[in-house]
């Protein structure tokens, strides 16, 4: 999936999202938003299959009160996400914030500092505007290098430590390491994969939640 088409993907799910907060204005149920990139975009799959929306089936049949606004775009950067954050903040008012970002930083060997300042700014825009935010944590091949590898890793989790937010470690844990779960390119989990992913994010989220 080129960019372009991710774009006018992302550009057909804000209209659904849009009409979908309007139809549940009445009710006004809390929302779980995902800014995320390809890892939470579907990559390769059916949106259906993609672990953000196994997790609004979730918490449907386990009685939780909240609806999931899936604002991920492939191949999105931290610094991307960033400029569209406050502008997601203000359509959808969420509770919850899952940033599952950065992946694409490390993928183009960007700059360490600036993947951890546009994750710390989001995270506080997300404070700011009355939402918990919870960081979904991405780790690079060995072949990025040692140094960089662990200081990228340690984005993530230093983040959530300096801010005080929940922290799901690995998101591509009992998975990155499966061939049989991930697709050709080895970078994208297939759709059987997604169940296991969703369970790295609901480990983290799961204390966050409150029955309807």
């Amino acid at each position: 999936m080129t960019m372009t088409q991710a774009l006018s993907r992302y550009a057909v799910s804000m209209l659904a999202a849009m009409q979908l907060a309007a139809a549940h204005a009445a009710d006004n149920p809390k929302t779980i938003l995902v800014m995320g990139d390809s890892l939470s975009a579907g990559y390769g799959m059916s949106i259906e299959q993609a672990w953000p929306t196994l997790l609004a089936q979730r918490l449907q049949t386990q009685g939780y009160g909240y609806r999931v606004a899936n604002a991920s775009v492939s191949g999105e950067t931290s610094a991307g996400a960033r400029a569209r954050f406050a502008e997601l903040l203000k359509l959808h008012r969420p509770d919850i914030v899952i940033l599952e970002i950065g992946a694409n930083d490390g993928l183009r060997g960007l700059p360490v500092k600036q993947t951890r300042e546009n994750l710390a700014a989001m995270a506080r825009q997300a404070k700011s505007g009355g939402a918990r935010a919870l960081i979904a944590g991405m780790q690079m091949p060995p072949n990025y290098g040692a140094r960089y590898t662990e200081e990228f890793a340690a984005v993530f989790r230093d983040v959530a430590r300096e801010q005080r937010l929940a922290l799901a470690p690995f998101l591509l844990d009992g998975v990155a390491l499966h061939p049989e779960l991930m697709q050709a390119d080895g970078l994208h989990p297939t759709a059987a994969a997604q169940p296991r992913i969703l369970d790295n994010v609901w480990q983290a989220l799961r204390p966050m939640l409150k029955k309807k």
